[in-house]
């Protein structure tokens, strides 16, 4: 019984071995190519990889560690929103001029 738990347990934790493989790899490359990522970005990250990212059999790791399905991500994101509000009107706009071109004399 005990070894088939932990077998399990070491399926769901297996580490990948390739450097741009799964989570890690992927944030190997960004924090290669950006010179570190902000703490609030890492974080939104982590929750994309966990509860959106699927695999071919639609489940996301959150699914597969818990056993069970979580609500859509950007459905709850979404619900979480107010309406976003109209751009601002500026008092003193103009319309960008249109350039004339003058034809050349023969």
């Amino acid at each position: 019984r005990w070894w088939s738990w932990s077998m399990e347990m070491v399926a769901k934790f297996q580490r990948t071995s390739s450097a741009v493989e799964g989570r890690n790899g992927s944030l190997a490359q960004l924090h290669h190519a950006h010179r570190g990522i902000d703490p609030k970005t890492l974080q939104v990250f982590k929750i994309i990889h966990n509860y959106d990212l699927r695999r071919i059999d639609g489940t996301t790791a959150a699914q597969r560690l818990f056993g069970q399905p979580f609500p859509d991500l950007f459905e709850s994101v979404l619900a979480q929103m107010d309406e976003i509000p109209q751009a601002r009107r500026y008092k003193n706009f103009t319309q960008p001029q249109m350039p004339t071109l003058h034809s050349v004399p023969d």
